[in-house]
């Protein structure tokens, strides 16, 4: 188990923040002004920005070679970390001010202490979302096993049964592997690769329905193939394509679907569909839903944009290239 989340852009701003106000009111005990108090919570933070920055800065070099210890040692090595920083921030002080010994010691355990305080609430952070991920899952199981959808799919095998028993025969196998998917246990991440298989066979169950009448181009970096993504992530932003793009289309609709590197560190995931008017009720309740998942997961490194062009509606997500969720997910509802 891995409680060293600090490369999080979110942690490290939490972190700081939570530093600097404590600094500011240990100032404020010592001060007879507001003019004091600035120039001492300045004093205060020449050090302590210093030493905080260094703590995240070292155990996030660090998290491939602290993640293979127990929760017990990372929690030692973070606290003695913390005080070995403190006692870098106090050498700074001490440059600009006289710093009595005792200040020495209480500026190593105050930073003991801030950093238990920082990994202790990451740990229960990790363990809070557990729960909220098994309650994600449980609400994907009972909303992905749509009657309609599973309705149509079943009404289009029978009608190829007489004319076309072998598309019959892979429409059932494609609904088959889908909703095997859909059911299977939870996985903290799978290869983009798979989810552009499963995404692929929904659209061929989906092409049975509508035909000619849904036109789909895949464009794939084959680099970013192997990205490891929460399950699920882009098969709703595929359906929803479908539902508020295809279906109220009577005339030839488009999905259009990118997967391509975004510079060293992230990935871009484009769902592109044309629009014929207004969208149905409910849009946007399954975009809420994948952004409220990949919030869980990624905190602030990730970006998910929605765009609506002329006559077109498109979604992108943008996402680390280098990190992977270290929690269970759970999964999008599949309407908007």
């Amino acid at each position: 188990m891995w409680i060293f989340d600090t490369c999080q852009l979110g942690v490290v701003l939490r972190a700081v923040l939570a530093v600097q106000l404590l600094l500011c009111l240990a100032a404020a005990y010592t001060s007879q002004s507001v003019e004091q108090w600035l120039l001492q919570a300045a004093w205060l933070t020449s050090g302590g920005l210093f030493g905080s920055l260094a703590w995240l800065l070292l155990t996030c070099a660090a998290k491939r070679w602290l993640q293979h210890h127990a929760v017990a040692v990372q929690l030692g090595l973070g606290i003695a970390l913390g005080a070995g920083c403190s006692l870098a921030s106090s050498a700074i002080l001490a440059f600009t001010s006289d710093l009595p010994p005792p200040h020495w010691w209480a500026n190593m355990l105050t930073g003991g202490i801030l950093a238990a305080g920082i990994m202790g609430w990451l740990l229960l952070r990790s363990h809070a979302r557990m729960p909220a991920a098994a309650t994600a899952q449980l609400a994907l199981l009972q909303a992905k096993i749509r009657p309609h959808f599973l309705f149509n799919s079943l009404n289009s095998a029978i009608a190829l049964v007489a004319t076309e028993p072998h598309k019959a025969e892979q429409l059932l196998h494609d609904l088959s592997d889908l909703f095997r998917a859909t059911l299977a246990e939870p996985r903290s991440t799978i290869p983009l690769r798979e989810e552009v298989e499963l995404a692929k066979r929904y659209l061929d169950i989906e092409q049975l329905r509508f035909g000619p009448r849904m036109q789909v181009r895949w464009n794939i970096a084959p680099e970013v193939l192997s990205l490891p993504v929460p399950p699920l992530v882009l098969q709703p932003l595929v359906e929803n394509a479908v539902k508020h793009g295809v279906e109220p289309s009577e005339t030839p609709a488009h999905i259009r679907i990118s997967l391509h590197r975004h510079g060293k560190n992230y990935a871009t995931l484009t769902v592109t569909n044309t629009q014929a008017g207004p969208s149905a009720p409910g849009l946007g309740m399954a975009l809420a839903n994948v952004r409220h998942r990949l919030q869980l997961l990624y905190d602030m490194d990730f970006q998910m944009e929605q765009r609506h062009k002329a006559h077109a509606f498109q979604v992108q997500l943008r996402l680390p290239f280098n990190r992977t969720p270290a929690v269970p997910t759970a999964h999008a509802h599949p309407d908007h």
